[in-house]
């Protein structure tokens, strides 16, 4: 509550601040108290409470002003002071003047002297890093320099030998036009390859230092390195720059229409290889799977391929997966939220699971256990299935809308999901109650997960990136950028080296697994179409790797579907 200020007194003997009872009176006429008629003519000051309010501000005032206000009130209010007083006074504050004005220097100087030292630890830090480098680099370049030496005098040996043979002059010149060209794919990537370099160096070290316990020292340092000479770090490095600077393009080698052009329903939603790499099947909005050979669709070229199986289903189809062991069956999802398994051979639904509520997105077989399957669906729920049963054997409710799910290729307990909450969630089947991991970092809806190998996990987002997950050590690997993605599902194939996604500018996207740029790209044209339409939105919507070899297959929203090959 405030002190009362200009006190003024009604002729009903109440008082109010001057300012507040005019306020008051503007709006109303009568006494806020007891509510008699007043008017701004019935106030009067009221001098003796006045008085008083400004005896009490004063003793506040001075209970709990500080020394100096009180010297400074002392002085205003005209209290002696003789001259030597004033010069004694003087001095003193100078005096405190001079060491509050020591302690704020020294203070700033601690400040300045913990950041430069904070600094020092920070640079020095960087600078052993650097020269721990230095020292990995030196190391590389001497085993290269001297692993190229034996080489060229092996080389050496055989053209005399040769030379011997065939009394021919020895052939001395180098494949110069290949080193230029790696040179120039090099330079393109050289920060993404350094990053990948030293990450390696500095792991193989770091585990070599922990490992490091006297006498197993020089064993341990013996199996580092290669029989080539190089370190392990090295040897790793030397296997990703080869692979990566092995391509730089994607070739067409077959093309083939999965629909009629003009036909609004030719999305393929899903592309999959079987077991052997011999056929694959697509499916999508058109309610069919169609059943490809590949051998027939590369080496025979013609305007139409017909499919060597073709089933009907009674929904627009979302995901397929082929049994790894069965090499006959082939399971689906669809937009109803049925899960089938197919026959191929007798082209008959084996089993038909109709448990979701909702759109199921995604199916996948178990690569160790052929009778498990499992699948996720907007209802948000995950359900592993048994081929043997008519229901579900497990169920998870997730609460979120589910785009995929995956098997750990190792084991039939692990899977991966993938959903609308933008994280990946990682279970252990034997206790789903609560993931085992989840991975967070994806900024919208994850719309594949793929793994490459049993502690690489792959996925992508309709945020436009892919990223790489170490699912051992439950920390992100990689992240890579070029691609378009923001409302589609554009497709996710990984092998042991690459992953392969596609674009919603039509465009396929290869990325190595160690570089966070694409490697490789190719545009998917529209010759059918006018100069003068729109190609805009059309996508990439599928797309598959044939097991560890440079060909995949890539399908757009047009019905497209091109078997391309990476190449130099």
């Amino acid at each position: 509550m405030q002190t009362m200020k200009d006190a003024f007194l009604t002729a009903c003997g109440h008082s109010f601040c001057y300012m507040c009872i005019m306020t008051h009176l503007n709006n109303k006429s009568n006494c806020p108290c007891c509510g008699l008629y007043l008017t701004n003519t019935q106030l009067f000051p009221n001098f003796l409470l006045n008085k008083l309010l400004k005896k009490t501000s004063a003793c506040q005032m001075a209970n709990t002003a500080s020394p100096v206000e009180h010297l400074r009130l002392s002085l205003q209010q005209g209290a002696e002071v003789s001259v030597k007083e004033l010069d004694c006074l003087l001095t003193l504050l100078a005096e405190k003047k001079r060491k509050m004005e020591q302690e704020e220097a020294e203070t700033n100087m601690e400040i300045l002297l913990d950041f430069l030292q904070r600094l020092r630890q920070q640079k020095q830090a960087e600078l052993n890093e650097v020269q721990g480098d230095l020292h990995y680099i030196k190391d590389d370049i001497l085993a290269l320099e001297k692993r190229r030496l034996e080489l060229s005098r092996a080389r050496e040996r055989y053209s005399r030998k040769l030379h011997m043979l065939l009394d021919e002059p020895m052939d001395t010149t180098l494949g110069h036009a290949a080193i230029d060209d790696g040179n120039n794919v090099r330079t393109a990537f050289f920060d993404d390859l350094q990053e990948s370099y030293l990450q390696k160096r500095r792991r193989w070290a770091t585990q070599l230092r922990k490992q490091c316990d006297g006498g197993l020292r020089k064993e341990r340092d013996g199996n580092s390195i290669s029989r080539e000479g190089y370190h392990a770090g090295l040897e790793e490095f030397q296997s990703i720059l080869s692979t990566f600077t092995r391509y730089s393009r994607l070739r067409v080698i077959s093309e083939l229409r999965h629909g009629d052009l003009f036909h609004t329903a030719n999305i393929v939603s899903s592309i999959e290889f079987d077991r052997d790499d011999e056929l694959f099947a697509t499916a999508g909005v058109s309610r069919r799977i169609k059943v490809f050979d590949f051998a027939t669709v590369v080496n025979e070229p013609a305007d139409v391929h017909c499919p060597v199986v073709e089933m009907s289903t009674r929904s627009k189809l979302s995901c397929l997966s082929w049994n790894k062991y069965i090499k006959s069956q082939i399971a689906s999802s669809d937009y109803e939220g049925i899960v089938t398994v197919w026959d191929v051979n007798t082209r008959q639904s084996v089993m038909m699971y109709e448990e979701h509520e909702k759109r199921a997105w995604s199916v996948d077989f178990s690569r160790t256990e052929p009778t498990r399957l499992i699948s996720g669906s907007d209802d948000g729920k995950v359900k592993v299935w048994c081929t043997r049963q008519e229901t579900s054997v497990l169920n998870i409710d997730m609460k979120a809308n589910i785009c995929c799910v995956k098997y750990n290729p190792g084991s039939s307990y692990y899977v991966a999901v993938g959903s609308a909450d933008h994280h990946i969630h990682y279970y252990d089947l034997r206790n789903p109650s609560v993931p085992l991991y989840e991975f967070n970092g994806h900024r919208k809806t994850v719309s594949y997960v793929k793994f490459i190998s049993t502690n690489e996990l792959a996925s992508a987002s309709t945020d436009s990136t892919l990223r790489l997950w170490d699912v051992r050590d439950n920390c992100l690997v990689r992240t890579f950028k070029g691609h378009t993605n923001e409302k589609n599902f554009v497709g996710l194939t990984v092998n042991s080296e690459y992953i392969a996604c596609g674009s919603e500018t039509n465009g396929v996207f290869v990325y190595h697994k160690a570089i966070s740029k694409p490697a490789a790209w190719h545009q998917f044209g529209s010759p059918d179409l006018d100069d003068s339409d729109d190609d805009t939105s059309h996508f990439i919507s599928a797309v598959c790797w044939k097991s560890e070899s440079p060909t995949m297959l890539a399908a757009n929203s047009q019905g497209t579907i091109k078997v391309l090959v990476l190449a130099p």
